[in-house]
């Protein structure tokens, strides 16, 4: 060794001999024959080769030579040359307390040698964690320590760490075998971590151990990312929540989990938008339902993509690509964009009029449950003059006042409604020149169904008249109750009504009208003036009567259970609903109908269109 080495061994030695118990004036004879149980287990299962029993050299001490073999001894002691031949200091030594055993100089000689023999020992146990062949060090110290000294109680002490040592060396191979047979114990019942912590309590701050440690705390992690590749994200939380109890200290578990999160997350998202991708395609919505079933078995419980998805479908499924209350416009071929259409809610209601409704008839009858299983947009107003203008300049459409020459028109002077010549759907109620803001008239049902078809020839997309049965559901709008605001007259300016307030330009009033109501028109008021509905929808409780898609039946007996239009090939009268700016109270009900020649124009008659979504 260097001098810089020995020197800090002999400070080593110094310390340990400082504390030696062995009295001088008795010194213990060494007698390597002497029977006991070994402390230091050598077998063929130690990390390195196994250590032969040491047996000092031969050494002849006579008076003639005794003070040359102290000198020896001493200079090798000096050297540190302790016990690799016959030169060395122990072998002397203990070769001389063979000869004079009350040697108080050799004696002490000895001492100091086999501490620093210890010192050595115990240097090479500190470094079995940078070098496992270390233990080899420590083991042939110690064998030659029990050889020389077995009774010596620093001897023993070392000999115990020594044992421990190797204890801990074995504990951590077994824990590696288990950990690589997958057994990894995090149970608490054994495995790796059962050996690795044993390891740990023969010696603490053995690195070999805490690396397997660390190992079995990564084979948990391992398993929990597994998990997650296969979306058992469950799985996945339980292998972590096991990780984290090894090392609870250390990070590593809750990283991992945080990269698992991220991964869960972009999983999460990922099957979102290829259920969000899918909804526009044919067949997309079944789809989507099924990405949103393998999304919900690896999404947590909540998950906003979860429901963002979900409520799409929903929405897909009662409304395509649109939400209930959207308004929109669409594009027309020739330019500019068609009526403001909005969606109503799918939803079911009770049809027609129960027998004892005031001022209902047998052909209201009998009422019916209808659900309407998917949302549909219906123009947000009346159609209007400037509307279907566009119509009638984009085709060679004849509308039916037109070709006849007249329509019905209210007459001032006698306050009703007459017929009117010169009057067609470019003229008001009295057959004067209409805006274009104003709802049209004088339109028969084969003009409104027309405008519909160009509409959607326009479009490209279905647009058509409401079937009678939708135009009840978005009149009533939620309400079941007589009127589509409720019970009597109503209390606010809900719409284009007859009322007791309101008067024509001469001064003329209702006969029949609702008890102090005033809307401040008389005719057709300009469409949108009156607030919505609870759909919103302006103008469908009254302003003018609507043409409807169906046939006329005196009753409800075997009408269509979906709300679908009844329609019978040929048949050549059909149904207004709503009331208008001149029905009385009872034929402003939610549940009144009434069927006229599909040729009929009058100044109470308009029409407005649904588009399927």
């Amino acid at each position: 060794m260097r001098a810089q080495a020995w020197a800090g061994l002999a400070v080593a030695v110094a310390v340990l001999l400082a504390a030696c118990t062995r009295e001088p004036s008795t010194p213990a004879t060494p007698n390597p024959a002497a029977g006991r149980t070994p402390i230091v287990t050598i077998s063929a299962d130690q990390a390195v080769s196994p250590v032969p029993a040491w047996r000092p050299p031969a050494i002849a001490v006579d008076d003639a030579n005794a003070k040359a073999l102290k000198s020896r001894a001493d200079a090798a002691l000096a050297a540190g040359q302790l016990y690799a031949d016959a030169d060395s200091a122990i072998p002397l030594y203990y070769a001389l307390l063979q000869y004079a055993p009350n040697d108080v100089k050799v004696a002490a000689g000895f001492e100091r040698a086999l501490a620093m023999l210890i010192v050595q020992g115990d240097q090479a146990l500190d470094g079995i964690d940078d070098d496992p062949l270390q233990l080899r060090g420590a083991h042939e110290a110690a064998a030659v320590a029990r050889a020389v000294a077995p009774e010596n109680k620093k001897v023993g002490a070392y000999l115990q760490r020594v044992d421990r040592a190797d204890q801990a060396q074995e504990a951590n191979r077994l824990g590696e075998g288990e950990l690589n047979a997958g057994r990894i114990g995090e149970d608490g019942k054994g495995g790796a971590l059962g050996y690795f912590r044993e390891a740990l309590e023969l010696r603490p701050g053995d690195v070999r151990a805490s690396q397997g440690i660390a190992a079995a705390e990564s084979a948990l992690i391992r398993r929990a990312e597994v998990a997650a590749d296969r979306d058992d994200y469950a799985g996945a939380e339980r292998w972590l929540a096991l990780a984290a109890q090894v090392r609870p200290k250390m990070s590593t578990a809750a990283d991992a989990q945080g990269r698992i999160a991220t991964q869960r997350a972009a999983r999460v998202g990922r099957l979102r938008d290829l259920g969000l991708a899918a909804l526009p395609r044919a067949r997309g919505i079944e789809e989507a339902r099924v990405l949103l079933a393998n999304l919900l078995r690896i999404a947590p419980s909540g998950d906003p993509a979860a429901v963002e998805l979900r409520e799409r479908i929903e929405l897909a499924t009662h409304y395509g690509l649109f939400r209930p209350g959207q308004a929109f416009t669409e594009a027309m071929q020739s330019g500019g964009r068609g009526p403001t259409m909005v969606v109503i809610p799918h939803g079911a209601f009770r049809m027609g009029a129960e027998a004892e409704e005031a001022g209902s008839s047998d052909a209201e009858r009998p009422t019916r449950n209808i659900r309407f299983d998917r949302g549909l947009a219906v123009s947000r107003t009346e159609i209007t003059v400037g509307e279907f203008r566009r119509f009638m300049n984009a085709t060679k459409h004849r509308a039916r006042a037109s070709r006849r020459g007249y329509s019905t028109a209210y007459d001032e002077r006698s306050g009703n409604l007459v017929r009117r010549g010169n009057v067609d759907w470019q003229s008001d109620y009295a057959g004067a020149k209409a805006g274009d803001d104003l709802p049209v008239v004088h339109v028969s049902a084969k003009d409104a169904m027309a405008y519909a078809a160009w509409l959607s020839k326009q479009t490209g997309h279905h647009y058509r008249l409401p079937s009678e049965a939708e135009f009840e559901y978005m009149l009533r709008a939620g309400s079941a109750q007589t009127y589509p605001w409720g019970e009597g007259a109503p209390l606010t300016r809900v719409g284009n009504l007859t009322g007791a307030l309101d008067a024509s330009p001469t001064g003329r009033r209702w006969n029949n009208a609702f008890a102090g109501y005033g809307d401040n028109a008389w005719g057709p008021a300009p469409v949108g003036r009156y607030r919505a509905n609870a759909f919103g929808l302006h103008d469908i409780a009254g302003n003018v009567s609507e043409w409807v898609g169906d046939c006329w039946h005196d009753s409800y007996r075997r009408a269509p259970r979906n709300g679908e239009a009844w329609v019978n090939p040929g048949c050549r009268t059909r149904v207004l609903r709503g009331g208008s700016w001149a029905s009385s109270p009872a034929q402003t009900r939610s549940a009144w109908r009434q069927g006229s020649d599909a040729d009929t124009t009058s100044a109470r008659i308009g029409f407005r269109v649904v588009r399927d979504i």
